[in-house]
């Protein structure tokens, strides 16, 4: 079975790796879906958030199913395309599950064939988003342990380049 794991990854959390991590157990194919939100104005270009998310998936001992695309358009269509069951979402708070409760049921309307799996942060990454993870490095506070060590230096890279 096929899921795909959705999101901007603007950068990517050790949250989401965690989510990937523990999805790529469950699934025999996880993709790690990069789509565009345009609710959101992103940092990082989407060809730096895969290359970002690809780096980051080489600190997943043993872990050899999970590949990083980039989609556009409807993502319960772009997992249908990619012959996927699953649409995999991480959650951290009741809020978050209001936003996914709409999302999955309008997914569900489009496309009764792919299910939304809801998946429930660990208590170390409740508070964790690529938001917050911004908004600390912008002011040059330790990310240490919020974003994959892989990927540190580029993240507090395009900080100080933004801020030259």
């Amino acid at each position: 079975m096929k899921a795909v794991y959705t999101g901007t990854f603007d950068p990517i959390t050790n949250g989401h790796l965690d989510i990937i991590e523990r999805a790529s157990h469950m699934f025999d194919e996880v993709t790690v879906l990069i789509m565009s939100n345009p609710a959101k104005h992103c940092l990082f270009t989407m060809d730096e958030r895969r290359k970002m998310i690809e780096k980051s998936l080489h600190s997943l001992k043993g872990v050899n199913n999970v590949s990083v695309l980039v989609g556009e358009g409807l993502t319960v269509e772009m997992a249908r395309k990619l012959g996927a069951v699953a649409i995999i979402r991480g959650i951290r708070a009741v809020s978050d599950y209001e936003y996914e409760l709409m999302q999955a049921t309008a997914n569900m309307k489009l496309n009764g064939n792919v299910e939304t799996m809801l998946m429930i942060a660990r208590p170390e990454y409740s508070f964790l988003s690529s938001s917050v993870v911004k908004e600390i490095a912008v002011y040059g506070g330790d990310i240490a342990g919020m974003v994959p060590d892989a990927i540190i230096d580029e993240v507090r890279q395009k900080f100080a380049d933004m801020k030259k």
